[in-house]
């Protein structure tokens, strides 16, 4: 079984101490749910979370914001049928990618890094069941709602909870966003099939993903 980030920071304190390196732990606070949030290194690299085969002959990707309403629409909505009609059959690969705008100075950037910290510590999968329920619960994030949707998710609450309270994942969230703006991304969610911008809706996707087919 693949060991967590998490697993390793502590292993890494534990065998080394708290030694003077950019990113020790640091101090900590109190966060709901009984949470305690120690202050942690952040995570520069992490892949971009995806589904179906990486040999797939189509490629599919989504700049999307926590915060957008248009990508909440576009996340419960089109991507649910994409996802079955050529994600899961094998047809297409969706990969997914943080566009804070932001809608929300502090929930575009935290709700990002607490599903990327989801991915971290369980895996692509349970990545896109997270990002789906946040999109559901987009007009009550909270750090209890984001707990309580990573313990749903089989994940570790506390853990997610100072991933988006500290930012743990914001140089991967804004790496995401560099890309896109040199994509030429201005707004979310924008969606490109094969490299190129298309409508994000289930039509346009559709087409276009068989239009390369």
């Amino acid at each position: 079984m693949p060991h967590t980030r998490r697993e390793y920071l502590t292993a890494t304190v534990g065998v080394a101490g708290l030694a003077a390196t950019a990113g020790c732990l640091g101090g900590e606070s109190a966060g709901t749910d009984d949470c305690t949030i120690e202050t942690e290194p952040t995570v520069s690299s992490l892949s971009a979370p995806s589904l179906g085969p990486a040999d797939a002959d189509v490629s599919v990707v989504a700049f999307e914001d926590f915060s957008c309403p248009h990508c909440a629409t576009f996340s419960l909505d089109v991507l649910p049928e994409i996802r079955s009609e050529y994600v899961e059959p094998g047809a297409a690969r969706f990969e997914h990618r943080d566009f804070p705008i932001p809608v929300d100075e502090r929930w575009s950037w935290q709700a990002a890094s607490a599903a990327r910290g989801v991915q971290d510590e369980t895996d692509d999968t349970t990545f896109f069941e997270y990002a789906h329920d946040l999109f559901a619960n987009q007009g009550d994030y909270s750090p209890r709602l984001i707990t309580d949707l990573a313990n749903d998710a089989g994940a570790p609450g506390c853990a997610i909870q100072a991933d988006a309270l500290n930012e743990t994942y914001r140089p991967v969230v804004s790496a995401d966003r560099e890309s896109g703006i040199e994509s030429g991304v201005e707004a979310t969610p924008t969606v490109f099939v094969a490299g190129r911008p298309v409508e994000a809706t289930v039509d346009a996707i559709a087409a276009a993903i068989d239009a390369e087919r």
